[in-house]
């Protein structure tokens, strides 16, 4: 029998700690309560292979999405089991996808071989993050909006307006499953939507910080994508300040052979720490759309609430 552990200050995620037990001896109802309780979940010492991984995955989702940025292994395309990124370097804070309007619900990381020194994975809860921000850094981000705003191409044109090369009045007029807006700008179809700067998390009614700033700004080296509503830049001052009150308690996670970390995509971030040597480190993930989530009638529309979502092709 699996035993619960609490989060503490040194892992902010509840453990279910096992000694070789089948995942399937957790039922639904406790998985989902301590997700809803407290955001982050460590399976450890389960018996795990992929058919077990792919079970777990179907009991708490209604489908997944397939992340098509670069670097990744696909292991069961049907089911949209990927690696993650294959490569060495460090990655900062972010939620799953949060640059598109897709972002999954829910996240599974499971080690299927862990390296020897470094890879840790690392979460962060943005609820958090909020409640240490200073004031006024807190009231520069609270009641504002982000833009997401990029190129569309061909491909993404043909697949949310039906043409590769839309007139104007299909950009004026997406169908109700598009999520996003368009805009002719110098010749160019742009793709737009917004998502609030701090967002009130799925399963906890405090705002949260948890989007794709970090990542855009520290990995990528890219300023204006996303910006605030009306175009404005998030300025370094600001994002510094958000880096240094997540830095504090930004959590790492020592991996172990057949662990299973399931995160809170609304509220819980996670990075990576720089991996020695990649050959060893292999790790599995499912990025899903939960089973027991309340979605508006708006949001019932998309197609990944629907079934397992792949994105358009992002070429021209």
């Amino acid at each position: 029998m699996a035993t619960l552990l609490p989060p503490k200050q040194a892992t902010p995620y509840a453990t279910f700690a096992a000694q070789g037990e089948a995942l399937n001896t957790i039922s639904c109802g406790e998985l989902i309560d301590a997700y809803k309780r407290h955001g982050a979940i460590l399976l450890r010492g389960f018996s795990v292979d992929l058919d077990a991984f792919r079970n777990l995955t179907q009991r708490l989702c209604a489908g997944a999405v397939f992340n098509e940025s670069p670097g990744r292994e696909v292991i069961d395309a049907e089911r949209n089991i990927q690696t993650v990124n294959l490569g060495h370097q460090a990655f900062p804070l972010h939620p799953e996808l949060s640059r598109e309007p897709w972002k999954p619900d829910i996240c599974f990381f499971w080690c299927m071989r862990p390296p020897s020194a470094g890879g840790e994975t690392t979460v962060c809860d943005g609820v958090e993050i909020v409640r240490r921000m200073p004031p006024q850094l807190r009231d520069a981000f609270a009641s504002r909006n982000l833009r997401y705003r990029q190129l569309a191409t061909a491909a993404e044109c043909a697949f949310w307006l039906g043409a590769a090369e839309p007139d104007d009045a299909a950009l004026a007029n997406p169908p109700p499953h598009c999520p996003y807006g368009f805009e002719r700008a110098n010749g160019k179809v742009h793709r737009f939507f917004f998502a609030p700067a701090l967002h009130k998390p799925m399963f906890s009614d405090e705002p949260a910080f948890g989007n794709f700033l970090l990542f855009a700004r520290y990995m990528n080296g890219i300023r204006v994508f996303p910006t605030f509503e009306d175009g404005e830049l998030v300025s370094d001052t600001l994002l510094d300040q958000v880096k240094t009150v997540s830095d504090a308690i930004e959590t790492p996670v020592a991996w172990q052979t057949g662990d299973i970390v399931i995160l809170d995509n609304t509220r819980f971030m996670h990075g990576r720490r720089a991996i020695a040597n990649v050959e060893e480190r292999r790790i599995a993930t499912y990025f899903g759309y939960v089973r027991f989530a309340e979605v508006s009638a708006r949001e019932r529309q998309f197609p990944w609430r629907n079934a397992s979502f792949r994105p358009p092709i992002l070429s021209s």
